[in-house]
């Protein structure tokens, strides 16, 4: 009897066994670390020596005055896609298993924040921060921007401005830059600053003397 007749030996059976099952098991982790239900984030920065490069390109200058300033001046959060505004987008975007109602609010789901590395199970324990304030923008040089572009810099979901984090968290952020208020889990300083400069290089924003200095030895040190 030739050998494409014969049974195949047992070793033969389990080796081919093990191929499909190594095979299902390294499928099953790319849809775990792919699918749908992993943790995302805003978009990526530019790397810690592209940040440099953008920080020293930037105007230095005095902070500019508060003068006039209204958070109606940056109109969000808009709406986005069908009944979704910005706010329920990128909660859809950093959340994991995240479901909503038929207008669009998070029923359900979970939120890890990056600022203090807790995470939340309600949508109303998240803020969603603005990684350069809005109050900072308009004193670094978003005063003098038309309404349309500061609501375009208010709900930018392209660049590294929005991200989920603990409400409280962000609140005591307040409208502090990077020389006053850094997020509490040192981890993410790095990522903070590459994402801070990154908005202030795209944006043509100014900043002050000491934020500068405060960036650049964080940068420094990435």
């Amino acid at each position: 009897m030739s050998d494409i007749h014969r049974r195949p030996t047992r070793r033969r059976v389990y080796a081919r066994r093990a191929s499909v099952f190594g095979g299902f098991v390294a499928l099953l982790g790319t849809l775990v670390l792919n699918g749908p239900t992993a943790q995302a984030s805003p978009p990526t920065p530019p790397s810690a020596a592209t940040a440099r490069t953008q920080l020293a390109s930037l105007t230095v200058k005095a902070e500019g005055s508060s003068d006039g300033y209204s958070r109606d001046k940056f109109p969000h959060w808009i709406t986005q896609s069908g009944s979704c505004n910005t706010r329920e987008e990128v909660l859809k975007r950093d959340g994991k298993n995240v479901q909503t109602d038929s207008s669009c609010a998070a029923t359900s789901g979970t939120w890890y924040s990056e600022y203090d590395g807790e995470t939340w199970s309600a949508a109303s324990d998240v803020d969603i921060d603005h990684v350069v304030p809005l109050s900072e923008a308009w004193k670094s040089g978003a005063s003098g921007w038309t309404t349309a572009q500061r609501q375009a810099f208010a709900n930018d979901l392209t660049h590294s401005q929005l991200i989920a984090v603990t409400d409280n968290v962000n609140q005591s952020k307040g409208d502090q830059d990077p020389a006053e208020w850094l997020p509490p889990r040192a981890a993410y300083h790095c990522m903070y600053a590459r994402m801070w400069v990154s908005v202030k290089y795209t944006y043509k924003l100014s900043l002050d003397s000491a934020e500068k200095s405060a960036l650049s030895g964080i940068l420094n040190g990435c």
